[in-house]
C-alpha cells in the first residue's frame, strides 16, 4: 500500500513537471502546476514519515511555506492582471525598467 502511494505521488509529480515545462503560455497554468508539484511532494513526505513512524512537524512547516508561495504567486498574478489586462507571458516585456 505504501509503495502504491509512493508511485502514484511520483506520477503526480512528473505530470506536474510536464505541465510546468510544456504549457507556459498563461501564468495561471504555471502556478497551478507548481501547486500540483508541491502537493505531490507533500504526499511523498507524509508517506515517508508514515513508513518510518516519525513525527509530523515537518509537513506542517512545509505546508506553511507552500501556502506562502501560493499567496506570492497569486499576488503576482493579480498585479499582472491589473497592469496588463491578461496573464499571457508574451504580452509584457521584461526589458522595460
Amino acid at each position: 500500500m505504501v509503495m502504491f502511494s509512493f508511485v502514484s505521488s511520483l506520477l503526480i509529480y512528473f505530470s506536474g513537471v510536464y505541465v510546468f515545462s510544456s504549457k507556459r503560455k498563461h501564468l495561471l497554468v504555471v502556478l497551478l502546476s507548481l501547486e500540483y508539484i508541491v502537493l505531490s511532494l507533500f504526499f511523498m513526505i507524509v508517506i515517508y514519515l508514515f513508513s518510518y513512524d516519525y513525527d509530523y512537524y515537518f509537513p506542517i512547516v512545509f505546508l506553511v511555506m507552500s501556502v506562502c508561495e501560493g499567496a506570492l504567486g497569486l499576488s503576482i498574478l493579480v498585479s499582472m492582471l491589473r497592469s496588463h489586462g491578461n496573464d499571457f507571458f508574451n504580452s509584457f516585456c521584461l526589458s522595460l525598467c
